[in-house]
Protein backbone atom coordinates (compact mmCIF):
# COMPACT_ATOMS: atom_id res chain seq x y z
CA UNK A 1 0.00 0.00 0.00
CA UNK A 2 1.14 3.43 -1.07
CA UNK A 3 1.13 6.23 1.40
CA UNK A 4 -1.12 9.07 0.39
CA UNK A 5 0.87 12.14 0.56
CA UNK A 6 -0.61 14.68 2.64
CA UNK A 7 1.06 17.35 5.09
CA UNK A 8 -1.17 15.69 8.10
CA UNK A 9 1.25 12.26 7.64
CA UNK A 10 4.82 13.93 7.06
CA UNK A 11 7.13 12.37 10.00
CA UNK A 12 10.01 13.50 9.06
CA UNK A 13 10.71 16.54 6.58
CA UNK A 14 14.53 17.97 5.15
CA UNK A 15 14.71 21.31 3.83
CA UNK A 16 18.03 22.26 2.13
CA UNK A 17 19.91 19.87 4.00
CA UNK A 18 24.02 20.02 3.51
CA UNK A 19 26.27 18.14 5.02
CA UNK A 20 30.07 17.88 5.11
CA UNK A 21 33.48 16.39 6.58
CA UNK A 22 35.85 19.06 6.18
CA UNK A 23 36.00 20.03 2.79
CA UNK A 24 33.90 16.87 1.75
CA UNK A 25 30.45 17.54 0.66
CA UNK A 26 28.66 14.27 1.52
CA UNK A 27 24.87 15.55 1.02
CA UNK A 28 24.01 18.28 -1.43
CA UNK A 29 20.86 20.71 -0.70
CA UNK A 30 18.32 17.89 0.35
CA UNK A 31 14.66 18.25 -0.02
CA UNK A 32 12.77 14.90 1.01
CA UNK A 33 9.33 14.25 3.11
CA UNK A 34 9.07 10.81 4.90
CA UNK A 35 5.90 10.01 5.74
CA UNK A 36 4.78 8.08 8.62
CA UNK A 37 3.66 4.59 8.28
CA UNK A 38 6.22 3.66 5.32
CA UNK A 39 9.63 2.05 4.12
CA UNK A 40 11.75 4.86 2.17
CA UNK A 41 14.53 2.81 0.56
CA UNK A 42 17.97 4.51 -0.86
CA UNK A 43 19.57 3.08 -3.03
CA UNK A 44 22.53 4.20 -4.97
CA UNK A 45 26.33 3.35 -5.09
CA UNK A 46 29.11 3.91 -2.44
CA UNK A 47 29.82 7.27 -1.85
CA UNK A 48 26.54 8.93 -2.53
CA UNK A 49 25.39 10.10 0.74
CA UNK A 50 22.64 7.47 1.00
CA UNK A 51 24.42 6.45 4.86
CA UNK A 52 25.40 9.76 5.91
CA UNK A 53 21.97 10.99 5.30
CA UNK A 54 20.54 7.80 7.65
CA UNK A 55 22.74 8.81 10.27
CA UNK A 56 21.73 12.68 10.25
CA UNK A 57 18.34 11.20 11.35
CA UNK A 58 19.72 10.28 14.65
CA UNK A 59 22.67 12.90 14.59
CA UNK A 60 25.41 9.54 14.64
CA UNK A 61 27.56 11.97 12.53
CA UNK A 62 28.20 14.42 15.18
CA UNK A 63 30.41 11.61 16.70
CA UNK A 64 33.01 12.66 13.66
CA UNK A 65 34.80 16.13 14.29
CA UNK A 66 34.68 17.06 11.25
CA UNK A 67 30.94 17.05 10.55
CA UNK A 68 29.44 20.02 9.77
CA UNK A 69 25.94 20.73 8.51
CA UNK A 70 23.28 23.39 7.37
CA UNK A 71 19.50 23.07 6.61
CA UNK A 72 16.53 21.96 8.66
CA UNK A 73 15.80 18.19 9.62
CA UNK A 74 12.65 18.23 11.92
CA UNK A 75 10.95 14.92 12.65
CA UNK A 76 7.20 15.96 13.72
CA UNK A 77 7.75 19.41 13.49
CA UNK A 78 10.32 19.33 15.61
CA UNK A 79 14.45 20.57 14.67
CA UNK A 80 16.29 17.36 16.01
CA UNK A 81 19.31 18.96 16.15
CA UNK A 82 18.03 21.23 19.01
CA UNK A 83 16.53 17.98 20.74
CA UNK A 84 17.70 16.33 23.95
CA UNK A 85 20.11 13.40 21.75
CA UNK A 86 19.17 10.51 24.32
CA UNK A 87 15.44 11.70 23.49
CA UNK A 88 15.41 11.60 19.82
CA UNK A 89 17.79 8.35 19.90
CA UNK A 90 15.21 6.54 21.78
CA UNK A 91 12.16 7.69 19.26
CA UNK A 92 14.98 6.75 16.33
CA UNK A 93 16.36 3.61 16.75
CA UNK A 94 19.20 2.22 13.81
CA UNK A 95 19.73 -1.66 13.13
CA UNK A 96 23.23 -1.78 11.70
CA UNK A 97 24.90 -3.72 8.83
CA UNK A 98 26.73 -6.41 10.92
CA UNK A 99 24.60 -7.89 14.19
CA UNK A 100 26.34 -6.58 17.12
CA UNK A 101 24.70 -8.08 20.17
CA UNK A 102 25.77 -7.65 23.80
CA UNK A 103 27.81 -9.81 25.30
CA UNK A 104 24.87 -11.09 27.44
CA UNK A 105 22.08 -13.18 27.33
CA UNK A 106 19.10 -13.20 24.94
CA UNK A 107 16.93 -11.67 27.30
CA UNK A 108 19.32 -9.31 28.69
CA UNK A 109 20.16 -8.30 25.31
CA UNK A 110 16.42 -7.01 24.47
CA UNK A 111 16.19 -5.81 28.45
CA UNK A 112 18.86 -3.43 27.88
CA UNK A 113 17.30 -0.26 26.76
CA UNK A 114 14.68 -0.53 28.58
CA UNK A 115 16.60 -1.07 32.34
CA UNK A 116 19.11 2.45 31.43
CA UNK A 117 16.26 4.09 30.96
CA UNK A 118 14.35 3.03 34.11
CA UNK A 119 12.26 0.45 33.87
CA UNK A 120 13.44 -2.36 36.95
CA UNK A 121 9.92 -4.50 37.39
CA UNK A 122 11.01 -7.89 36.28
CA UNK A 123 7.62 -8.80 34.88
CA UNK A 124 7.13 -5.35 33.19
CA UNK A 125 10.85 -6.00 31.62
CA UNK A 126 9.46 -9.69 30.63
CA UNK A 127 6.59 -8.33 28.75
CA UNK A 128 8.63 -5.74 26.76
CA UNK A 129 11.73 -8.37 25.96
CA UNK A 130 8.57 -11.29 24.72
CA UNK A 131 6.85 -8.34 22.54
CA UNK A 132 10.03 -7.28 20.94
CA UNK A 133 10.95 -10.80 20.37
CA UNK A 134 7.52 -10.91 18.98
CA UNK A 135 7.50 -8.17 16.54
CA UNK A 136 11.07 -8.75 15.50
CA UNK A 137 9.44 -12.45 14.49
CA UNK A 138 12.05 -13.81 16.89
CA UNK A 139 10.54 -15.45 20.16
CA UNK A 140 9.03 -18.83 18.69
CA UNK A 141 12.83 -19.62 17.73
CA UNK A 142 14.21 -18.41 20.89
CA UNK A 143 11.66 -18.51 23.98
CA UNK A 144 12.77 -21.19 25.64
CA UNK A 145 16.65 -20.08 26.11
CA UNK A 146 16.19 -16.83 26.91
CA UNK A 147 19.24 -17.24 29.41
CA UNK A 148 21.91 -18.58 26.65
CA UNK A 149 24.35 -16.34 25.07
CA UNK A 150 23.27 -14.03 22.27
CA UNK A 151 26.11 -15.32 20.86
CA UNK A 152 25.23 -18.24 20.19
CA UNK A 153 22.40 -17.25 17.84
CA UNK A 154 23.19 -17.71 13.64
CA UNK A 155 23.55 -14.52 12.30
CA UNK A 156 20.25 -14.05 10.71
CA UNK A 157 18.68 -14.60 14.21
CA UNK A 158 21.34 -11.92 15.74
CA UNK A 159 19.59 -9.17 13.31
CA UNK A 160 16.41 -9.96 14.29
CA UNK A 161 17.92 -9.90 17.78
CA UNK A 162 19.25 -6.24 17.02
CA UNK A 163 15.79 -5.21 15.57
CA UNK A 164 14.35 -6.54 18.93
CA UNK A 165 16.68 -4.79 20.55
CA UNK A 166 15.57 -1.82 19.41
CA UNK A 167 11.99 -2.06 19.39
CA UNK A 168 12.05 -2.85 23.27
CA UNK A 169 12.32 0.96 23.60
CA UNK A 170 9.69 2.22 21.58
CA UNK A 171 11.03 4.40 18.85
CA UNK A 172 8.79 5.60 15.99
CA UNK A 173 11.41 5.64 13.45
CA UNK A 174 14.00 2.56 12.62
CA UNK A 175 16.79 3.21 10.52
CA UNK A 176 18.15 -0.22 8.41
CA UNK A 177 21.45 0.49 7.29
CA UNK A 178 22.21 -2.27 4.87
CA UNK A 179 20.43 -4.96 7.33
CA UNK A 180 21.21 -7.54 5.23
CA UNK A 181 24.54 -7.15 4.01
CA UNK A 182 26.24 -10.60 5.29
CA UNK A 183 22.82 -12.48 5.70
CA UNK A 184 21.95 -15.65 3.38
CA UNK A 185 18.94 -15.38 1.26
CA UNK A 186 16.31 -17.15 3.86
CA UNK A 187 17.53 -15.36 7.01
CA UNK A 188 17.39 -11.87 4.55
CA UNK A 189 13.79 -12.93 3.22
CA UNK A 190 12.84 -13.14 7.85
CA UNK A 191 14.07 -9.87 7.89
CA UNK A 192 12.47 -8.35 4.92
CA UNK A 193 9.38 -10.00 6.39
CA UNK A 194 9.81 -8.37 9.94
CA UNK A 195 9.97 -5.03 8.23
CA UNK A 196 6.85 -5.15 6.52
CA UNK A 197 4.87 -5.72 9.17
CA UNK A 198 6.66 -3.38 11.55
CA UNK A 199 5.73 -0.82 9.29
CA UNK A 200 1.79 -0.85 10.22
CA UNK A 201 3.68 0.99 13.71
CA UNK A 202 6.66 2.35 12.40
CA UNK A 203 8.32 4.57 10.07
CA UNK A 204 11.09 2.72 8.55
CA UNK A 205 13.88 4.08 6.50
CA UNK A 206 16.13 1.56 4.37
CA UNK A 207 19.43 2.28 2.87
CA UNK A 208 20.49 -0.86 0.90
CA UNK A 209 22.98 -1.65 -1.91
CA UNK A 210 20.29 -4.57 -2.80
CA UNK A 211 17.87 -3.09 -5.44
CA UNK A 212 16.21 -6.12 -5.45
CA UNK A 213 15.72 -5.54 -1.70
CA UNK A 214 14.65 -2.04 -2.32
CA UNK A 215 12.20 -3.35 -5.09
CA UNK A 216 10.65 -5.82 -2.31
CA UNK A 217 9.88 -4.31 0.28
CA UNK A 218 9.73 0.13 -0.17
CA UNK A 219 6.91 1.64 -0.23
CA UNK A 220 9.35 4.43 -2.19
CA UNK A 221 12.16 4.16 -3.21
CA UNK A 222 15.44 7.58 -3.34
CA UNK A 223 18.24 7.15 -5.66
CA UNK A 224 21.09 9.02 -4.33
CA UNK A 225 24.08 10.16 -6.40
CA UNK A 226 27.55 11.54 -5.55
CA UNK A 227 25.90 13.34 -2.34
CA UNK A 228 22.56 14.94 -5.09
CA UNK A 229 18.91 13.06 -4.81
CA UNK A 230 18.68 12.04 -8.03
CA UNK A 231 15.07 11.57 -7.80
CA UNK A 232 12.35 10.03 -5.21
CA UNK A 233 8.97 8.40 -6.18
CA UNK A 234 6.75 5.33 -5.88
CA UNK A 235 9.07 1.65 -5.73
CA UNK A 236 7.08 0.68 -9.00
CA UNK A 237 7.72 3.70 -10.46
CA UNK A 238 11.14 4.25 -9.86
CA UNK A 239 11.71 0.45 -11.46
CA UNK A 240 9.82 0.23 -14.23
CA UNK A 241 9.85 4.36 -15.59
CA UNK A 242 12.33 6.06 -13.82
CA UNK A 243 12.48 9.57 -14.73
CA UNK A 244 16.14 9.98 -15.37
CA UNK A 245 18.45 8.07 -16.96
CA UNK A 246 21.36 7.57 -14.09
CA UNK A 247 18.41 6.02 -12.59
CA UNK A 248 17.58 3.36 -14.75
CA UNK A 249 21.26 2.90 -15.25
CA UNK A 250 22.25 2.29 -11.61
CA UNK A 251 19.28 -0.39 -11.34
CA UNK A 252 20.35 -2.02 -14.53
CA UNK A 253 23.49 -2.25 -13.74
CA UNK A 254 25.48 -0.26 -15.92
CA UNK A 255 27.70 1.34 -13.01
CA UNK A 256 27.47 1.45 -9.24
Amino acid sequence: MVIPHTNANIKIEITNLDIWFDSTQAVKNLNLKIYANEILSIIGPSNSGKTTFLRMLNRLNELDSNFKISGIVKMDRKDITKMDIELLRKQVGMVFALPLPLPLSIFDNIAYGARMHGIKNKQKLAQIVEQALQKAYLWEEVKDRLSTSAFKLSGGQQQRLCIARTLAVEPEVILFDEPCSGLDPISTAKVEEAMLKLKKDYTIVLVTNNVKQAARVGDRTAFFLNGDLVEIDTTDKIFTTPSDQRTNDYISGKFG
